[in-house]
């Protein structure tokens, strides 16, 4: 960090490990002072709702109360009906966690841990309960009380001692990624550096958006963040979705027209500088839009049937260039607005979304099946192991594959991360082994205790504020506040606590060999689908005519890149050149596009584009790598052929725009398109 930020942001790990003790010793005493039954569970419950920002805490918090509601509910309607046939209780506990589970991935926001929490919830409270079944609703309510109260001390604490806010951190990485942008709009308009570099740029920018979307997802729930900028930095995220496929769009149609077009258009060669130099300049040297605007009009020609294919490219470009002035000017007056305070709905922007502002996310049903019913099965097994084995201590087992599986399911290859957190539970075992052995029947004073237990828990808490380290300290934290179980008397028997870390290191065992046989197929298959998935999403959109928001597809088509990008290592050739190149994203918004131009073209014409959407389909459900059928560039170049020759003007720029951008998308290397004046083109 530099020596010139602030000291609590020098030192906010530090700070966050103080805050985060604090919380959880105030949730202790207090669940002493209730006499509640299980007071570690509070205790626990604050290092694993406990985030570095006051947004996520509070979301994670609001999260953890509904999915531990739902979970005790369920418990108490479970274990009580099905205690006297203790083989159905095991797969009815199973299937809910697996369905669980399986909703939790499908969402994919902050919001699915309402669902696997739903699930692992009944797990922790059903299984250790089969002994004491009538006691299983104060059991559910002394849990709720025990979450709730570590809920509220964190969420306090956080709030309350040296906040920090999620929308400074969002607006920062919004800053950065428009400056980016900003550098790669430049690079791509005045044709500087490589396209290596340009595909760089624009896989981070990707990869970039989807975590700025993740962690806007906590600005609705931070109390310290004002409502205006909240609406801003949504508003700024449409335009962020947009800007990235139109520069795709820029650098491809300036490499169709090539240097030599260029330098038969001084005129257009000066624009792509004045442009860029507008974009480059300071917030207050920057001049208004409209001058570009109007620069941009002037270029703007007629097409007509006898239109060139450099003629409709510099069309194209043109229209794209506008594109990118009006985003650029939106988010600049979007960041000053915020920055001042200002009330962002009375601003006059000029792109609109449809769709508003909601985060469309990639969801993979088959994987989510796998995961979910890899959980059921880890859970069933624990728990043959335990009824047949009659193990008094073996409870934990099943608890254990439950909650192991929940957590690392989203993972590409979880049973690697379900290794190690088997591995820091280990230690969790012998650290907690020392306490209850060793050091805690020497302590009669809670103060004392606090003090023993300072040095264990603040290196935890320095460890989860850090985001290199946060898991580590997440499964060491966890584990040993909920191993240590401490109570307002000492009862600890070694015989007992060693059945129980035994148990507890089986079902970690377990989760993890069944989860390598369900979900052992990596993340060369996961791109693979990612890959399969974004194909369909265009034959879909062809199907539908285009029948979509331009945003919501493009934050759909963004989140699966930025997903993509993570495993750009495991791609073959031609599917990682898609990706580099936005190539199926920008196909896509081109067929939405043409939905502005079908309904005002003539009958003749929207049959012939329908014929060419209808073989687009087929073509993207059935691709399996490699390049399009020569018959779809026919069928494009027939679209083409008919368009420029309908009477309507402004619905034919639109579709010849639209067809332009799927004709240099699916076949960017086919020879130019050749106007084919005085010829006959059939319906």
């Amino acid at each position: 960090m530099r020596a010139d930020e602030p000291f609590l942001v020098r030192h906010a790990d530090v700070i966050f490990a103080l805050k985060t003790f604090a919380a959880s010793m105030l949730a202790l005493v207090i669940a002493f002072a209730m006499d509640l039954p299980r007071p570690y569970w509070a205790m626990a419950t604050v290092y694993i709702t406990s985030q570095p920002l006051a947004g996520a805490t509070s979301s994670k918090a609001f999260f953890r109360v509904m999915g531990t509601l739902v979970g005790a509910t369920m418990t108490v309607a479970l274990v009580p009906n099905l205690i006297d046939a203790p083989e159905l209780l095991c797969l009815a506990i199973a299937l809910w966690v697996g369905l669980c589970l399986y909703l939790s991935l499908l969402d994919g926001t902050p919001r699915s841990y309402v669902f696997m929490l739903a699930g692992y919830t009944v797990a922790l409270i059903g299984f250790p309960s089969v002994s004491e079944p009538g006691a299983i609703f104060d059991t559910a309510i002394a849990r709720v009380e025990e979450i709730s109260l570590g809920i509220i001390c964190a969420s306090l604490v956080s709030t309350i001692v040296f906040p920090r806010s999620v929308a400074p951190a969002v607006a920062n990485r919004v800053d950065a990624w428009l400056s980016d942008a900003q550098r790669l709009s430049q690079a791509v308009l005045l044709r500087q550096g490589t396209s290596d570099m340009r595909r760089g740029r624009r896989l981070k920018l990707a990869t970039d958006i989807v975590e700025i979307d993740t962690l806007s997802t906590h600005l609705a729930y931070d109390r310290l963040t004002d409502r205006n900028a909240v609406t801003g930095l949504g508003e700024i995220r449409l335009r962020m979705l947009m800007l990235l496929p139109v520069i795709a769009s820029l650098e491809d149609r300036l490499a169709a027209l090539g240097e030599e077009a260029l330098r038969r258009q001084p005129e257009l060669k000066r624009l792509l500088e004045d442009l860029a130099q507008w974009i480059a300049s300071d917030v207050g040297a920057r001049q208004p839009a409209e001058p570009i605007r109007a620069m941009i009009a002037e270029r703007q020609a007629v097409l007509d049937d006898s239109a060139s294919w450099e003629r409709i490219i510099t069309t194209s470009l043109l229209l794209r260039l506008r594109e990118l002035a009006d985003l650029s000017r939106d988010c600049r007056v979007l960041s000053e607005a915020i920055a001042e305070s200002r009330n962002v709905s009375t601003l006059n922007l000029a792109f609109r979304s449809e769709a508003g502002a909601a985060p469309v996310r990639h969801r993979d049903r088959g994987l989510a099946l796998w995961s979910a019913a890899g959980a059921a099965t880890a859970i069933l097994i624990c728990c043959a192991f335990w009824i047949g084995t009659g193990w008094p201590d073996g409870a934990s087992a099943p608890m254990m594959a439950a909650v192991a599986c929940s957590f690392f399911a989203a993972q590409d290859e979880p049973a690697r991360f379900i290794r190690s957190f088997g591995l820091w539970s280990l230690v969790a075992i012998v650290v907690v082994a020392i306490y209850l052995f060793a050091l805690v029947p020497a302590i009669s004073h809670i103060e004392v205790l606090i003090v023993a237990l300072a040095p264990t828990f603040l290196l935890y808490g320095f460890l989860i504020g850090r985001p290199a380290t946060a898991g580590t300290g997440m499964a060491l934290a966890a584990n040993t506040a909920t191993l240590l179980a401490l109570q307002s008397t000492y009862s600890a028997d070694f015989a007992s606590y060693a059945n129980s870390a035994v148990a507890f290191f089986v079902g970690v065992v377990i989760a993890e060999l069944v989860t390598r046989i369900a979900r052992g197929v990596g993340a060369e298959w996961v791109a693979h689908r990612l890959v399969l998935s974004s194909w369909k999403t265009l034959a879909v959109a062809a199907e539908r005519r285009g029948k979509h928001d331009r945003a919501e597809f493009a934050g759909l088509m963004l989140h699966r890149l930025g997903l993509l990008v993570q495993r750009i290592a495991f791609l073959s050739e031609s599917d990682r050149r898609d990706a580099d190149s936005l190539v199926q994203l920008r196909i896509g918004i081109n067929i939405i596009d043409l939905r502005r131009a079908r309904y005002g073209l003539a009958a003749t014409t929207i049959a012939v584009i329908d014929d060419m959407l209808d073989q687009l389909a087929i073509a993207c459900r059935s691709h399996a790598g490699g390049g399009m059928p020569s018959e779809l560039l026919t069928s494009v170049d027939r679209a083409l052929a008919k368009a420029v020759t309908d009477s309507n003007d402004s619905a034919r720029e639109d579709a010849l725009i639209g067809l332009v951008g799927i004709r240099r998308g699916l076949f960017p290397d086919a020879p130019a398109y050749r106007p084919r004046t005085g010829e006959s083109v059939a319906a």
